[in-house]
């Protein structure tokens, strides 16, 4: 293969991995904050996308480690591709208001 378009690749396929680390990240934080078992969803989502992640990696490089720079950098631009994605749905609509008059507590 052409010697530019592995790298190519795999940065691509790190990519990948990314948005499913992320966006995977995201879907968690909006889904748990309403979670009746949020420490179960947390922490099984995490399991699940590091295990994903971990053997997209391993499948990648499949023992050449020239490409792991490659996919950790399209891994890292993706993580920016999901925030700017993700920007416009802030996550404090989400969250209940606890003690939203403070002068009438007091």
């Amino acid at each position: 293969m052409n010697s530019m378009l592995i790298p190519a690749l795999a940065a691509i396929a790190g990519a990948v991995l990314g948005g499913i680390f992320f966006g995977g990240l995201w879907w968690t934080v909006q889904k748990g904050v309403s979670s009746r078992q949020p420490a179960l969803l947390f922490i099984s989502s995490w399991l699940l996308r590091t295990i994903i992640v971990t053997a997209g990696f391993y499948c990648i490089t499949r023992g050449h480690l020239d490409r792991l720079p490659a996919s950790l950098i399209g891994f890292t631009l993706a993580r920016f591709v999901v925030m700017r994605g993700t920007d416009k749905q802030p996550i404090s609509q989400h969250l209940p208001v606890h003690g939203a008059n403070h002068e009438a507590e007091s």
